[in-house]
């Protein structure tokens, strides 16, 4: 799949640039999704449920429907708009859907078909569906009938993925020119199904944003030398581990170690001898563990005392790389501390969850959600930093406002400590030397496919724990670099 991520305004340029194209594009746009839809159709004796609407999604939904007719398929097509408002292009599909001898009906049927095509609004919607429409969504879903969705699933914002209404809940989305954000974070992995993207032979070319592969760090995927030793690796340092929260400290640094870090310092607030799952860490008081650093992570398990945040203030002072999450994001809310760093500059990376996001911009948790690009864009720009905010469909953003989104991951990631591993993960890349874009795509990248694996062999996501996510992570990395042996 391309890894191109278009926003509506770019998409928009790239179609007003071809609108003269030929075949034109919702002729292209049509003929790709009624290849999708045959392959649904496939081996049924049932007829498919059309369902289009009053703009160029149904222009698109005619031309599915026309296609169907012309491969022997007898689809039925609901459209209840006024066919002398359509757009020009949607006209002309609704005119050439009559005359291949197609006809449409108005009032949603009680017949059972093998197939919905959901042709109603696409990616210009922006406000809430009503009325009659919104019937028609309610049927669509609970008609337990496979959904087939042209570009987006109608009610879903394809800029932020935040549905505010009814929204289709589709099996399959068949979306055109590029992969637009609404699809892959937020409300949007939930409603689209599976993704196919049907490029209509345009290049989407070098604007918006990308999906996150192991392509976009290849080049980072390099096998250790043979004449090398530890400290060819680097030193992490974790500052955390108040007491009670030793645990969250523990799984970074096993992270860190597992991911290839040369050594690692943890910097705890609780005093302990040793971490017996894992005693080649090294358990220090905070001082003496920044001593040793080449890379800096804060907060897994920090808490909030003074002690702590004289400890990030430390971390932010210091002329290394630095991790902040969990209690150091809070901290930093609070105290307001723009990590701006030191000269030459170094890499600073904030890896909030969507509350954290939240008290970082001084907005409600609702306000990042419903719009999670614009949310980790600010965040880059306020904190001169690199943003994960974690979530479904992870988004990406560095400080000079390049985006990435994320879809490796699933719901098991959504349980304590995970957090923690990707801190960990991060830091230990880091301090392997790799490039500071490169490992922040490779370190949520690799969390997330671990947690995939683990699904894969039986282990959650119900129970899923985030100590199970750290082998998988640690065994990907080294499959990726062998690959490219």
């Amino acid at each position: 799949m391309d890894t191109r991520i278009l926003t509506c305004d770019e998409l928009r340029r790239i179609e007003a640039e071809h609108s003269a194209a030929t075949p034109p594009l919702m002729q292209r746009a049509g003929a790709g999704a009624a290849a999708q839809a045959l392959s649904m159709l496939a081996g049924s004796n049932g007829s498919a449920l059309i369902v289009a609407g009053p703009g160029n999604n149904g222009g698109d939904a005619f031309v599915v429907a026309r296609l169907l007719l012309a491969h022997g398929q007898r689809p039925i097509v609901l459209f209840a708009g006024d066919p002398d408002c359509l757009p020009i292009d949607a006209r002309q599909a609704h005119a050439d859907w009559l005359a291949a001898g197609g006809t449409c009906i108005d009032t949603y049927p009680n017949d059972r078909f093998a197939l919905i095509v959901d042709g109603l609004f696409g990616i210009g919607l922006t406000r809430p569906i009503e009325g009659s429409y919104a019937g028609w969504i309610e049927r669509i879903n609970t008609s337990c009938t496979p959904v087939l969705a042209l570009d987006i699933p109608s009610g879903l914002n394809a800029d932020t993925g935040a549905t505010t209404g009814p929204c289709v809940r589709a099996d399959r989305t068949a979306t055109f020119i590029a992969l637009k954000p609404g699809l892959l974070t937020a409300d949007g992995p939930d409603h689209c199904g599976s993704v196919t993207l049907c490029d209509l032979d345009l290049d989407p070319g070098s604007a918006g944003g990308q999906l996150i592969s192991p392509a976009l760090f290849r080049l980072s995927l390099r096998p250790r030398l043979h004449n090398s030793h530890k400290g060819s690796y680097g030193s992490v340092a974790i500052l955390g581990g108040a007491p009670g929260m030793a645990g969250a400290a523990l799984l970074a640094g096993r992270a860190a170690l597992s991911l290839g870090a040369g050594r690692v310092y943890l910097g705890m607030l609780e005093t302990l001898p040793v971490d017996p799952g894992q005693p080649e860490l090294m358990l220090r008081n905070p001082a003496d563990a920044l001593a040793h650093a080449s890379v800096l992570a804060v907060g897994p398990g920090l808490g909030d005392s003074p002690q702590a945040g004289e400890l990030l203030q430390q971390a932010i002072e210091s002329p290394l790389p630095l991790v902040i999450d969990a209690d150091g994001l809070n901290l930093l809310a609070r105290q307001d501390l723009l990590p701006r760093r030191a000269v030459p500059p170094v890499p600073t990376f904030l890896t909030p969850h969507p509350t954290e996001a939240a008290r970082l911009l001084g907005i409600t948790t609702a306000q990042v959600q419903v719009d999670r690009l614009a949310a980790a864009l600010a965040l880059a720009t306020r904190f001169d930093a690199f943003i994960v905010l974690k979530g479904c469909g992870t988004v990406i953003t560095t400080p000079d406002g390049q985006w990435f989104i994320n879809t490796t991951g699933n719901s098991g990631l959504a349980t304590a400590g995970s957090g923690d591993v990707l801190t960990g993960i991060l830091a230990a890349l880091l301090a392997q030397g790799w490039p500071p874009l490169e490992t922040i795509l490779a370190a949520v990248h690799v969390h997330g496919a671990a947690a995939d694996a683990c699904v894969q062999a039986g282990c959650g996501p119900i129970g899923l724990t985030a100590g199970e996510i750290i082998p998988e992570a640690r065994r990907l990395l080294n499959d990726w670099i062998h690959a490219l042996e």
